[in-house]
């Protein structure tokens, strides 16, 4: 959601639509191409459903229930979803804090929940949480709500340790 947002605020809807999956592209004049085939138009009669549904795999469809639902599948953006060559952790900053930790750190240069982190490094959810909490308590990292969810991120201290270890914009790294 938050790769979508700033994609509108910095293009519009359009520029939202023409980046859902490949083929799509916003036509102009309430048209919208949701594919790359030659098929005859459809056309969404007034009342209809449109859903968006952002996934994790690769690829996405289309998909519709008579002439009153419509579904755009579409793959998603973020941590998650991006493909990331792995790299391996600085040894520095491991032999510093431990490489479980330096691996949390480095890849909290973006905000990312328990869960996330749990999904990208392959940690079990009390490894995580237990080296999330001695990050916090050495002020390396903080944490804040959005909604449901409690995210984390570097602090500027956080965020030095990372410079500092050469890490820093290299994307999720080979964890132990």
């Amino acid at each position: 959601m938050v790769a979508r947002a700033a994609r509108v605020s910095q293009g519009g809807w359009a520029a939202v639509l023409d980046s859902l999956r490949p083929g799509t592209r916003w036509v102009g004049e309430s048209r919208f191409q949701v594919n790359l085939n030659a098929y005859p138009p459809r056309e969404i009669a007034a009342g209809a459903e449109l859903l968006f549904m952002p996934v994790t795999p690769k690829n996405g469809w289309v998909s519709w229930e008579g002439r009153e639902r419509y579904a755009v599948v579409y793959p998603c953006l973020g941590v998650l979803a991006e493909d990331h060559d792995r790299r391996p952790l600085p040894a520095g900053l491991g032999a510093l804090i431990g490489t479980a930790r330096a691996g949390l750190l480095t890849l909290l240069g973006t905000p990312l929940s328990t869960t996330q982190l749990v999904a990208v490094t392959g940690q079990g959810l009390g490894s995580v949480g237990r080296h999330l909490r001695v990050l916090l308590e050495a002020g390396l990292v903080e944490r804040r709500r959005a909604g449901r969810s409690v995210l984390y991120v570097r602090t500027a201290a956080g965020e030095v340790l990372v410079e500092a270890s050469g890490a820093a914009g290299t994307g999720p790294l080979t964890v132990a």
